[in-house]
Formats: structure tokens, C-alpha cells, sequence
């Protein structure tokens, strides 16, 4: 067994190349004599962070044998349509920021911002048209699809004053593995690769995905403050419902949990009651229940990759999914 890699610069070396040839392929598909779009596209594109779902793209594809001309106009596309949503989730929480940078909405409002996350959206849809990427374009369709229906039913449940943690995963599948399960498919998709492959890339990046958000939403409540400057508890702050306090309430006395759910849902909770709240997730081992879910996903995820022949892509993503789930940040 080769050694683990633990970061995502590690595990990005090992496709470097296809990263370096993706730039390069965005911005000659982003030119436009439009000056403003110009612009701003330039702009947002000095804003990209790790590129952990292109590299998931070829990581897969990697392990599946694949095309890499094919595998770059995938992850173009996924790349794309991930920085859309970025832009467009910057209008609807109504962000400053992003990635220490003013947001788009920030430095040019909202209108622009919409039209330009709809441009981004477009530009990615339209590659696969070009290409005859028929396939990816029905991939990255339904992710669309899934992506807007759970932070819609988040919405609603929030509204509601309630969740489960039933309703709890089939948002966080939409809204967070969708994207991160559509990279590893369309790695797959780009290697002519049977459909059982496909469904194990598919799989692989859906259990992925939310062991990935499950982890974020562990932090919340354990590390932000030494490790992000963030204080414990943002999500408390934004009257969300994670996985640390659906799991603390199941077992807490009833009149308790109701008590901490009340608090969390009633007006906008202050630093003491976000306090109030983290200790009882610590008392009623809150967060190690929801890091041994986490876990559970991380370990169906790497056996799903059992039949694919071993490679240091394979293995790579093994490790990635070791990082997802153990990650300090």
C-alpha cells in the first residue's frame, strides 16, 4: 500500500497537469468582448480555491482508464457550474465576502452578480453541446436539478421550525454530494466506462459528499474558533439544525431537547445561547455521534472502489476520502 496522502495539495500533484491544461481551457472558453463580463469573469476566476472538484474529475477518470481531452471539458463544466452557484449563493445569503475578496454582489450588486452566475451557468452547459458531451450534460443537468431542490426544501424546513435527520440528509445529498458525486460520475462518463462503474463513481462521490458536509457541520461546533478565526457555533448563529444537535436531541429527555430546539429557532440566538446550545451537543456527544456517521460513509466509500483496478488514482482516491472525513478544517 502506498503511502496516504493527507492534504489536497498532495493528492492535486498527482494531476497537475490536467489542472494546469484546465486553466488554460477556461479562460480561452470565458473570453468575451463584452468589457464588464470581462471583468468580472476575470475577476471571479482569481477567486478559485482548491479545485478539489476538478481534480475529483480526474482523479476519476484516472482510475477508470480515461480520455483526458474528455476529462478536461468535464471538469470545465463542473467547474463552471460550481462557481455559478458560489456567486448566486453570495446574492441569496446576501455575502460580503468570498475567499477573503469582496463577493461579486458586493463590488458590482446583485443584478450583475444573477446575470453573471447565469452567464457562468450557461458557458458550462453550452461546452458540452459544442463537444457532443451529451452524457455530461444530463450529469451536470440533474445536479442542477438537485442542488436547487435542497436548498429550496432547506428553505422550507427552516420555515418550519423542524427537521430530522431523514430531511437532514436528503439536503445535504442535494445540496452539497450532488456536485461532488456528478465530478466523480463524469470521470467515469469521460473513460467509456460500463455502467457499473459509473454507478461506483456515482456512489462513491455521493457517500463523499456527505461525509464531507457532515464533517463541516462537526466543526461548527468543535474548531472554527482556533482554526478559522470563525466562532464555534456560525450554524447555531444561523438557526441551522446539523447533524451534532439532530443526534445530541435523540437522546437528550424529550422536555430538554425542546428546550435547546426552541432556543436555536426563536429569535436570532446571542453568544450565550449559542454556548447554551454547544454544551448541550458536548453533554449529549452530539458531535462524536455525527463524526462516527461521517466515518461509516467514509469507509462504504472506499469499499465501492474495491473493483476498479489498483493505480495510484484509485488509491488517491481512497485518500481523499480518508481527508474528507478527518480534515481540521
Amino acid at each position: 500500500m502506498m503511502a496516504q496522502l493527507t492534504s489536497i495539495k498532495e493528492l492535486s500533484a498527482i494531476v497537475s497537469t490536467e489542472l494546469e491544461q484546465l486553466d488554460r481551457y477556461l479562460k480561452e472558453q470565458l473570453r468575451t468582448n463584452t468589457a464588464l463580463l470581462d471583468t468580472v469573469v476575470r475577476y471571479i476566476m482569481r477567486q478559485r480555491g482548491k479545485r478539489a472538484r476538478p481534480m475529483l474529475v480526474f482523479l476519476s477518470a484516472g482510475a477508470c482508464s480515461g480520455n483526458q481531452q474528455r476529462a478536461i471539458v468535464g471538469a470545465a463544466m463542473v467547474e463552471l457550474l460550481h462557481t455559478a452557484t458560489l456567486v448566486h449563493d453570495d446574492v441569496v445569503d446576501q455575502s460580503q465576502e468570498r475567499r477573503g475578496m469582496a463577493s461579486v454582489n458586493a463590488e458590482w450588486k446583485n443584478k450583475i452578480a444573477v446575470l453573471v452566475g447565469d452567464y457562468l451557468l450557461s458557458r458550462g452547459l453550452l461546452l458540452s453541446v459544442a463537444n457532443n458531451e451529451f452524457d455530461f450534460l444530463r450529469v451536470t443537468s440533474d445536479a442542477v436539478r438537485r442542488m436547487s431542490e435542497g436548498e429550496l426544501l432547506q428553505i422550507q424546513k427552516s420555515r418550519q421550525k423542524t427537521i430530522d435527520e431523514e430531511t437532514y440528509f436528503k439536503i445535504i445529498s442535494d445540496k452539497t454530494a450532488s456536485l461532488i458525486s456528478t465530478c466523480c460520475e463524469i470521470g467515469a462518463v469521460s473513460a467509456d466506462a460500463t455502467p457499473e462503474v459509473r454507478t461506483i463513481m456515482r456512489d462513491y462521490g455521493e457517500l463523499i459528499g456527505q461525509a464531507f458536509q457532515i464533517r463541516d457541520d462537526v466543526l461548527d461546533y468543535s474548531s472554527r474558533t482556533a482554526i478559522l478565526g470563525k466562532p464555534v457555533g456560525n450554524d447555531i448563529t444561523e438557526q441551522k439544525i446539523t447533524l451534532p444537535l439532530i443526534y445530541a436531541c435523540a437522546v437528550a429527555p424529550a422536555s430538554e431537547a425542546a428546550a435547546i430546539i426552541k432556543v436555536v429557532k426563536g429569535r436570532k440566538p446571542r453568544s450565550r445561547e449559542v454556548q447554551q446550545v454547544v454544551s448541550f451537543v458536548e453533554q449529549y456527544n452530539g458531535v462524536q455521534a455525527a463524526q462516527r456517521k461521517a466515518a461509516e460513509l467514509q469507509q462504504r466509500a472506499i469499499r465501492l472502489l474495491d473493483p476498479l483496478p489498483d493505480s495510484l488514482y484509485k488509491q488517491a482516491l481512497a485518500d481523499f476520502a480518508m481527508f474528507v472525513v478527518e480534515r481540521p478544517a
